[in-house]
């Protein structure tokens, strides 16, 4: 592991920014995610370099800095054009709500700073000039035998800040590891800190479990600890074999969001439920309507059966843009729920795509009269009968695409509108 850690690729300039603390006599480190991806052999997203030196330190030693969270001890610094997060060494006071420390004291010593973090993985320290590797808490034995376990006492990380549970259930989906069982312990002793984590920090968790390659096993875990009857019970208290199908769609569908609540939900509540669960998580509108209109129309098996008029009208209901979508939600949930009938849905999903790729009149816009020859045909103002005559002809249209015309429809238009009763 050592080997993978001294052959890691490092960009030149945050090993720029640790040779220039270095030759300032100051203690710097690479810590955190990268020294564990590295040690994994996986390339960092991000390299966070922290060291003795105090903020104002860093600050003087190099050209362009910026303070983007000075107080806590985090510079950037500005090497070649890259953003290189510096952090000083600290510790921290108590936690009083859940989320943050009280107070922040800076050290000199990086154990001290490694003893604060929340997993015996993330608390490893690498310096790449001089190949030394800070492991105190046993973070590569830890790596090796797979296995997410707290730095010192699970209970007292977990009290420090609610989310830490969370992150434990997503780092092990993430990964594939096994919770230790101390750390599992300590989760539903800790569910009163949980409670207060705002719901956009649960929720960005959530999202990285589901798009994990493990989302199944994770949402199990999640189930297990008690974690997820706190933010989704519409999920945790679900018929143990309901709950075990929706798992089994969402690892069954792509790494999409939307595509992936909804596989998780669709089958266990309705679209005004799945949309209140997408506002109540603090996803976007958009994403939460749109996880609730995939929620709504995903058993495409009880439309086997339907004429193209049907399926036009869906077609409407989804819009094009988001049958993709529809289509892996079916797809996921037939898998796991009723395999044998993959062929069918297949039939149905070419005879979509085929209605789709002919581009009918889905939309009040695609009529070849605009609201204009509507009231200028009947002659009319604004008022609502142009509404219902163009549902009337949207319908007609959704029916037979072919009358879509400026003649054929004028023509309905005027039958519709002698036929209608009289004031």
């Amino acid at each position: 592991m050592l080997a993978n850690l001294h052959n890691a690729d490092i960009p030149r300039p945050v090993l720029d920014v640790i040779a220039r603390l270095r030759e300032l006599n100051h203690a710097v480190y690479l810590v955190g995610g990268c020294v564990r991806d590295m040690v994994r052999k996986v390339p960092p997203k991000d390299f966070d370099v922290a060291t003795s030196a105090l903020p104002e330190e860093v600050q003087r030693a190099f050209r362009k800095v910026i303070p983007t969270g000075i107080q806590h001890g985090t510079v950037t610094v500005v090497q070649g054009g890259t953003h290189v997060e510096v952090t000083t060494f600290r510790s921290e006071g108590d936690y009083l709500d859940g989320r943050r420390p009280s107070s922040v004291a800076f050290e000199r010593d990086i154990v001290k700073d490694l003893s604060r973090r929340d997993f015996t993985i993330n608390a490893m320290a690498y310096n790449p000039l001089d190949r030394d590797l800070v492991d105190p808490f046993g973070g590569q034995t830890d790596l090796q035998a797979q296995l997410i376990k707290c730095v010192g006492s699970a209970f007292e990380r977990f009290s420090e800040d609610g989310l830490r549970p969370m992150r434990a259930v997503r780092f092990a989906a993430v990964l594939g590891f096994s919770l230790d069982s101390a750390t599992r312990d300590a989760i539903p002793a800790t569910l009163g800190v949980f409670r207060k984590v705002a719901l956009e920090r649960v929720r960005e968790e959530l999202v990285k479990l589901l798009l994990s390659p493990r989302a199944e096993g994770g949402l199990v875990l999640l189930v297990e600890t008690g974690l997820l009857d706190v933010f989704l019970p519409e999920v945790a208290r679900a018929a143990p074999e309901e709950a075990r199908l929706a798992r089994a769609a969402v690892q069954a569908a792509p790494a999409e969001v939307e595509v992936r609540m909804a596989a998780l939900l669709a089958d266990l509540v309705d679209r005004s439920q799945a949309r209140d669960i997408g506002l109540r998580l603090k996803f976007p509108n958009k994403v939460a309507d749109l996880v609730a209109l995939l929620v709504e129309t995903a058993k495409l098996e009880e439309r086997f059966a339907d004429p193209d008029p049907a399926l036009r009208r869906l077609l409407a209901r989804v819009g094009l843009a988001q049958l993709p979508a529809l289509l892996t939600v079916a797809r996921a949930r037939v898998q796991v729920r009723a395999p044998e009938r993959s062929a069918e849905l297949e039939r149905l999903c070419a005879r979509l795509e085929a209605l789709a790729a002919a581009k009918p009149p889905l939309v009040a816009k695609d009529l070849a009269l605009t609201g204009g020859d509507i009231m200028s045909t009947l002659g009319v103002g604004p008022s609502p009968i142009v509404g219902e005559a163009t549902r009337f002809l949207m319908d007609s249209v959704l029916d037979d695409p072919a009358l879509n015309t400026r003649e054929a429809l004028a023509q309905r238009l005027k039958d519709w509108h002698a036929a209608r009763p009289k004031a």
